[in-house]
Parts: C-alpha cells; sequence; structure tokens
C-alpha cells in the first residue's frame, strides 16, 4: 500500500504524449502527461476530452480510441504495455483516433418469414430476401415501397445491381435467388411515390442450376451475374436487356397471369453463358469484384479464385471447415475474409504464395458466422455475423470486436453495410435491424 492507502499498482504513473491526425480543432497539445498506469482506453479517451474542453469552452464530448505502434488499446494501459513488451520507463507516444461504434438503433423492419438477404448498396433504400418468397425493397429503410413476387421458394440471396455508365435516374435494376432454382431479374422505379407497397413481377427468369441457388453476386460493370448453387456448380449469366443487340442468351418468351401487373406481360426465360466445375459441395458464397475474377467459397472446406473468361480455376485455398460466407477487400482490395461453421472469423492475403495460414483471426463468435463485409471506403474495418444472434464490428488492429450489436433476438443469417456509417441485418426473428451513426 503507498502512503495514501491506495495499492501501488493504482498510484504508478506512466508518462504519454498524445499525438493525432484528426484536424486542428481536435489536435490537444503534444507535451508529454502523466497518466495513471491502469487507465483503459475510456480514460484515455476522458483525459483528450477534457483537455479539449479547456482549449474550447464549446467542444462537444466524443469518444476516442487510441493506438500504439498501429495497434488499438483494447486492456488497461499496463497491461497492453507488458503484452507488447515495450517500455514504461520512456515517455509513450499515443495517437487518438474519432472512435467507430454504432450510436443509435432504428426500428427494425418486420417481415413475414426470417430475412436471408440484405443489400445496403444504395444509400435511399435496402433490398431485402426473405424466405416467404418475397424480396422487398425498404426506402429509407423504413418504409416498404415494392415488394417483388414470383419465386416459389425462399429467397437466399439478393443483389442490387448497379450498372456502370448508364445513366439510371430512379430505375433500378435488380437480382433474386432462390431455393426454387432459378434466379430472377427486376425492373423498379425508386422514386415511385405509393400509399401501399407495389407488387410487380420479375422481367426475366433465369434457369439453369439443378439444386437451390445459395449466393449471387453481380459483375463490377453490372453486365453480368454469377450465382452458386447446392448443385456445386456457379454458373454465370447476361443480365443486359435481353431484346438489346449483342444478346446472345437463348430466349422463350411465354404469357405470364399475374395479379402483380395490370396487364398481361411477357416474360423472358434465359440461360447461363458458362459454368464453373470444380467445387464439390455447396457453393454457399460468390463475390465478383474485378471483371475477371469471381471468388467462391464452399461447404467442401475451400475458398477458390475463378478467371471468368477461361472458366479456369486460379487459386484454392482449403481452410478446413465449411465455409458459409466470403468477401474481398481491404487493403488493394485483396484480402479474402470467410467465416462458417466455427465462430472464427479468417482473413488471407492471396497474393501471399507458399502459405496458407490467415494472416488475421477474430473468434468473438460463440456460434457459426453465416455473413462477412468489408467496409467500402476503409479497408480496415468489417463486420460479421452469427448464429449466436450477434453482428460484430471489427478492425484490423486489434483482435476485439469494436463494437458487438445484439439487437436480434434468433440467428442472424444476413448482413451488410448501408450509408457508410450504418450496419443492416436480417435474422430468425423475421427483423431487418439497423444500427447507425457510425463515422468511419
Amino acid at each position: 500500500m503507498d502512503a495514501n492507502g491506495g495499492s501501488a499498482e493504482a498510484s504508478r504513473q506512466i508518462r504519454v504524449r498524445f499525438t493525432t491526425k484528426l484536424p486542428p480543432p481536435l489536435r490537444v497539445p503534444t507535451t508529454s502527461l502523466a497518466v495513471p498506469s491502469n487507465l483503459t482506453r475510456m480514460g484515455l479517451s476522458e483525459i483528450v476530452n477534457h483537455v479539449l474542453r479547456n482549449m474550447d469552452s464549446e467542444f462537444q464530448f466524443q469518444p476516442f480510441d487510441f493506438l500504439v505502434d498501429g495497434e488499438l488499446i483494447r486492456m488497461p494501459l499496463e497491461q497492453f504495455l507488458l503484452a507488447k513488451s515495450i517500455s514504461a520507463e520512456k515517455v509513450l507516444e499515443i495517437e487518438y483516433i474519432r472512435a467507430v461504434a454504432p450510436r443509435k438503433q432504428e426500428d427494425p423492419c418486420l417481415h413475414d418469414d426470417w430475412v436471408s438477404a440484405v443489400d445496403g448498396s444504395n444509400p435511399s433504400f435496402i433490398l431485402t430476401g426473405c424466405y416467404d418468397g418475397l424480396a422487398r425493397i425498404w426506402k429509407g429503410g423504413s418504409v416498404c415501397t415494392h415488394i417483388f413476387e414470383g419465386h416459389s421458394d425462399a429467397i437466399t440471396s439478393a443483389n442490387v445491381i448497379n450498372r456502370k455508365g448508364v445513366e439510371s435516374g430512379n430505375s433500378f435494376n435488380a437480382a433474386t435467388g432462390s431455393k426454387d432454382r432459378s434466379l430472377r431479374l427486376w425492373k423498379f422505379d425508386a422514386a415511385e411515390h405509393v400509399e401501399h407497397p407495389l407488387r410487380i413481377g420479375a422481367y426475366k427468369i433465369l434457369k439453369g442450376h439443378t439444386a437451390a441457388v445459395q449466393s449471387i453476386s453481380s459483375s463490377p460493370s453490372g453486365d453480368m451475374v454469377c450465382s452458386g448453387s447446392w448443385d456445386c456448380s456457379i454458373k454465370v449469366w447476361n443480365v443486359k436487356d435481353s431484346e438489346a443487340e449483342g444478346d446472345t442468351v437463348s430466349i422463350k418468351k411465354r404469357k405470364l397471369h399475374s395479379d402483380a401487373a395490370e396487364h398481361e406481360e411477357s416474360q423472358l426465360e434465359g440461360t447461363s453463358t458458362s459454368t464453373l466445375v470444380g467445387h464439390t459441395q455447396c457453393v454457399s458464397s460468390v463475390v465478383w469484384p474485378e471483371v475477371q475474377t469471381i471468388y467462391s467459397a464452399s461447404w467442401d472446406h475451400s475458398v477458390r479464385q475463378w478467371d471468368v473468361q477461361t472458366g479456369n480455376e486460379t487459386w484454392n485455398m482449403v481452410c478446413g471447415k465449411a465455409l458459409n460466407c466470403l468477401d474481398v477487400g481491404g487493403e488493394s482490395s485483396a484480402l479474402v475474409v470467410a467465416g462458417g461453421s466455427d465462430p472464427v472469423l479468417r482473413i488471407w492475403d492471396p497474393r501471399k504464395p507458399g502459405t496458407l495460414a490467415p494472416i488475421f483471426q477474430f473468434s468473438s463468435h460463440s456460434s457459426w458466422i453465416t455473413a462477412c463485409k468489408w467496409h467500402v471506403r476503409s479497408w480496415l474495418h468489417l463486420l460479421s455475423a452469427s448464429y449466436d444472434g450477434k453482428v460484430m464490428l471489427w478492425d484490423l488492429r486489434t483482435a476485439w470486436p469494436l463494437a458487438t450489436i445484439d439487437s436480434h433476438k434468433d440467428k442472424v443469417l444476413t448482413a451488410d453495410w448501408w450509408k457508410d456509417g450504418s450496419m443492416i441485418s436480417g435474422g430468425a426473428d423475421s427483423k431487418l435491424c439497423i444500427c447507425s451513426g457510425m463515422a468511419i
């Protein structure tokens, strides 16, 4: 005990110097300060806020995170220094950044069955797919304006198709994949003002898979879509207007009588342009990040890279676990993240030949991982979702999640980013949940 009755550990001091790359209103003087060694990041944040408040009486409190040698502090300062073998005898330089964490939970959007697919690529609406066989457009993340009907079984994947170089205004295309073995293509006007959800039918059905479609992804140009299926194959489809010049997809027209349309309309059927074969079990996830490159994950424990033009497999990485989800992003948009039949989220760098070991592993979930997604603008941040009912936000600079969202009351089946600063997720509780307010 020390003279004041406190423990020696509690009274130990460490000299620190705070630095930042944030703009001048958020910069504190670079003089060193003596701080208690048992401070956590919350205590460090209070100190920085106190100094900023002394510099500007109108400063509003905001949370900060702290980096030492490029790694986020996630334990008491003294423990962190000990774990990293950093001397506490010299002045410790600590960089502070804005903390990234959701600050608001929006009202959930209720569905009639499990929400199995979400797409947040457009800032004005969210596309969801549901086990009731319907896809829905949620304008502003709150009002259902369109219902896509036609699938005869659960929707497993949904994708807004962003056509590059095509001025669409408020007209959008979307694709859905289903357990009914088909993909369907849809057109809708997001600006339509409707008092009740507008029911629309698909303008084209893509058939060819012999088992349930599990995952779909559109090409960067928006002219093609690929799909992964329980038939162990990946199919590539042309989704440009089928009546446009140069479309080589075999087409047959048939009359469709549907309550979704006020008049009888023609519906097109298309077949795939190519099939990628190599997986031996369900192709659970596909992504198409570059014009000539598709990535796939499978229950056969492998992640594979494919050359679209030749149809050849160019990289095959076996991880030892059945995989449910996959994404490509991070530094130089080159890192592969995948999750599956254990609680561990793994990240690989295919640019490093000769090694199949993950370069990062995150293990805070307690059940199978169902979704993972890199942030579009930040190569440091990604999210994951799990059967444990949680969505987690990750930063590559620490092994602990930045935030754990438990707004679902059952398994989380799908998740995505929306509007840069929001995380959206769907689950077996039939809810679309939105957590917003992050500054990334």
